[in-house]
């Protein structure tokens, strides 16, 4: 059996587009005819470049290899152009193409991916989501609520959600680490008194960042927010800066938590290393795919750590978090995103119940895309999956997090 074709599908979900402006799905067939799906989760360059660069991939380091040379073609893409580092775009193009191998290995034995990378360690995968307005909410006021943020994290945990991210603490700026604006850190604390108040302790807070605060800004923000006992402190600095992220969980009782902005084994270890996280959050479609993210949870075995692989994306990158998550048992939760697109694209093979998912044992990642649906909503935009702002954070009239470069609606 050899990989034989790649087809490309960009899809953009509906508005406001939760999950991101658009996803990259691949479909790769062999010269037997099994057909494999999987997502390429990169956001640093457009949907075209992107489509070039998954192409170039397949192209030189997989097409006419046999499926099960995982290891093999990994090798290649990691080492492709003399570097043998860590090359995000890349390594996301393969992430999303070695997905699509796994879930042909489960069609061609009939066996579903968990059962071909260790087996069923997990009967059920526990899920959070993060917090989303509800159909009465204003869409832009929701995001410096903190009592609609209250009513949403009581609908979830009225679903059966056991955790419940939020990250009220902006701006997201390409400028770097800064000290938070005083309003902000009030802001932070007043979304977690009112979350927990509403909830009690029915599920745990998830307090997210993305990576924006400087060293001593993440601590004062920690500092503030401690007495509500958040479960994790998500990426308070920058990604790349492991002995800052280290200082500050050195700083504060809450669980440090990052990953999802990093690309293999080689990114997380440095992590593990300086003990500057105790959750690692890998996105499967950036991070190598299932068995280099199957390593990195072997690693975090043994520095005690635990893993939450993150989620904004589609639901193919989703079916493959949770067949990792079902087979590793260092496991903490999965994030997921419940929308009527997300459900559609997959024809409801997936389902959350009562805060958990359960994966059946239909062969492959057990989905089938709806290539129809998908090709129906084509992106047209010119924006990137996520976007960061230019300008910085605002002292005097504050800042504000749309949720993730909403799409606005007409």
């Amino acid at each position: 059996m050899q990989l034989q074709s790649l087809e490309i599908i960009t899809t953009a979900p509906p508005a406001p587009g939760w999950g991101g402006q658009y996803w990259i799905f691949v479909k790769v067939t062999t010269d037997t005819g099994i057909t494999g799906i999987g997502e390429c989760y990169a956001t640093s360059i457009g949907p075209k470049a992107m489509e070039a660069v998954i192409n170039d991939v397949f192209e030189r380091h997989m097409m006419g290899q046999n499926p099960e040379d995982i290891e093999l073609m990994f090798r290649r893409v990691y080492s492709s152009g003399f570097t043998q580092r860590p090359d995000l775009t890349v390594i996301g193009a393969f992430s999303g193409l070695e997905m699509a191998c796994w879930d042909i290995l489960g069609k061609d034995r009939d066996r579903p991916v968990y059962a071909l990378i260790g087996g069923r360690m997990n009967e059920a995968v526990r899920c959070y989501t993060y917090l989303y307005p509800l159909p009465h909410h204003d869409l832009t006021a929701f995001w410096s609520s903190p009592d609609m943020a209250a009513e949403s994290a009581i609908d979830a945990v009225d679903r059966g959600y056991t955790a419940i991210k939020f990250d009220p603490a902006g701006p997201y700026t390409m400028r770097g680490g800064h000290q938070p604006a005083m309003r902000d850190i009030s802001q932070s604390v007043a979304f977690c008194k009112a979350i927990r108040e509403a909830v009690g302790d029915r599920a745990d807070l998830l307090f997210g960042t993305h990576g924006q605060f400087s060293t001593g800004g993440a601590i004062r923000l920690a500092q503030a927010i401690e007495p509500y006992m958040p479960l994790w402190f998500e990426e308070p600095v920058p990604p790349d800066n492991v002995g800052a992220m280290a200082q500050v969980q050195a700083a504060t009782s809450m669980t440090v938590a990052t990953g999802e902005r990093l690309t293999t084994k080689a990114e997380f270890a440095p992590i593990l290393r300086a003990g500057a996280a105790g959750i690692l959050q890998p996105a499967l479609g950036r991070s190598g795919g299932l068995w280099e993210t199957k390593k990195i949870a072997a690693m975090a075995e043994v520095y005690n750590a635990q893993l939450a692989p993150h989620l904004y994306a589609g639901p193919v990158e989703w079916a493959a978090n949770l067949h990792l998550a079902t087979s590793i048992p260092n496991i903490l939760m999965a994030e997921t995103i419940e929308t009527p697109f997300h459900n559609d694209l997959i024809k409801g093979a997936i389902k959350v119940d009562d805060g958990h998912v359960r994966l059946s044992q239909t062969s492959g990642l057990g989905i089938t895309l709806d290539e129809d649906l998908a090709r129906a909503h084509p992106f047209t935009g010119e924006g990137l999956h996520l976007n960061m702002q230019d300008a910085p954070c605002d002292y005097q009239q504050g800042n504000n997090f749309a949720g993730g470069s909403p799409i606005k609606m007409d």
